[in-house]
């Protein structure tokens, strides 16, 4: 935590002139995004033993054939007992590479910059797949009976009790992530998100709903978030300064006495200051009986009062509309915007979106015949 404002992982560029819309291109150090608009990482439990598959290349292809100027892949674990399902995607092994290889290179030759977040489940780990029988996945079925936290405090009814780390194993998680961050280099990404939101290992250090610890790793703001401290500095170790850094919060547990946008700004600060390029402003997902009052963009005040931090950011959260996802660029709440069950409805969103807005983009030369 020493390393902060380091010269050497000093902020990066970005547009910091207002931008006229959602279709201006964005360079973040030395990647230059086509357009605002991004596929966010979403969950398909749709692999074998982590590896990508035909699945993967069409579902993320589509993606960026339809026009996004940033593809991110789904949570991606760094260790095996990190995945959220048996079915997760995974980075834990040089043997993932291949596949995720195939994808970013799909992704790029279509003109989206091609993203991957890096994640680790904590104690929301080893779980059925949504469309299954609720609860943990049993040994029978490819999950496994133990599942790690700050804590040994259980998320919540159906989820296993996990086991809490000792400071060797805080390390070792530390090393899973930059080594997952060099496989995606390898792989051929251009942008790394550390995923420390939505109730997963690294929220769960952050928030003292589920810190209960009372060493170096708990307690204090600071003793909370020197996970993500250590992770982000190794991180920026091993991903090239010329490529951006994002890290995924949330930005309120929802709750009194938990993370709140507070320490979502003062965080996201820190972490800029320490070479992250974007904060990806989401929240909830760390208290099973939290009451978020979901509606239309409700998550974008959260990037709004990021960005007026100064750090750049991205808004997430029931945007699904053409000129509301203009309006939150135009305006300066956001610099992207992610969109995630919008773009599993159509794939072509902002081919739709330019439209819509009366913006004249480039469409695939194979269906420019249908461009009306």
């Amino acid at each position: 935590m020493g390393d902060r404002g380091r010269s050497d992982v000093a902020r990066s560029p970005y547009c910091v002139d207002q931008p006229m819309n959602l279709f201006d291109s964005l360079q973040l150090r030395e990647v230059v995004l086509r357009n605002r608009i991004a596929v966010s990482p979403m969950c398909q439990y749709s692999s074998e033993d982590g590896f990508a598959s035909d699945w993967h290349l069409v579902h993320l292809g589509s993606r960026a054939v339809g026009g996004a100027g940033l593809v991110m892949l789904e949570a991606s674990a760094v260790v095996a007992e990190g995945r959220i399902s048996p079915q997760d995607l995974g980075i834990w092994k040089d043997e993932h590479i291949a596949g995720l290889s195939r994808c970013a290179g799909f992704l790029k030759e279509h003109g989206a910059s091609p993203a991957i977040q890096l994640a680790h489940a904590g104690r929301k780990a080893s779980m059925r797949r949504p469309w299954e029988t609720p609860g943990a996945a049993p040994v029978s079925e490819g999950g496994w009976s133990r599942v790690v936290a700050p804590s040994p405090i259980a998320f919540g009814p159906g989820y296993l009790t996990p086991v809490e780390l000792d400071k060797a194993e805080i390390l070792g998680v530390v090393e899973a992530f930059a080594d997952a961050a060099r496989r995606s280099l390898e792989a051929g990404f251009e942008i790394i998100e550390l995923h420390a939101a939505h109730g997963y290992l690294i929220h769960q250090f952050l928030s003292p709903i589920s810190n209960h610890r009372t060493d170096e790793f708990g307690g204090s703001f600071e003793n909370r978030t020197r996970l993500i401290h250590l992770v982000v500095a190794r991180l920026r170790e091993v991903w090239p300064l010329h490529l951006p850094l994002f890290v995924r919060l949330s930005s309120t547990d929802w709750v009194e006495g938990g993370w709140d946008l507070e320490q979502t700004v003062r965080l996201s600060q820190e972490l800029h200051a320490s070479g992250v390029d974007v904060v990806d402003c989401s929240s909830g997902g760390n208290v099973s009986h939290a009451k978020i009052p979901v509606g239309p963009g409700y998550q974008v005040p959260f990037a709004e009062a990021v960005r007026k931090a100064g750090v750049p950011s991205v808004a997430v959260g029931l945007i699904t509309d053409p000129h509301q996802a203009n309006s939150i660029v135009e305006s300066g709440q956001a610099d992207l915007v992610m969109l995630a069950r919008e773009l599993l409805r159509d794939a072509y969103w902002p081919l739709h979106a330019a439209k819509a807005l009366g913006i004249d983009v480039e469409w695939p030369v194979q269906y420019v015949r249908a461009k009306a």
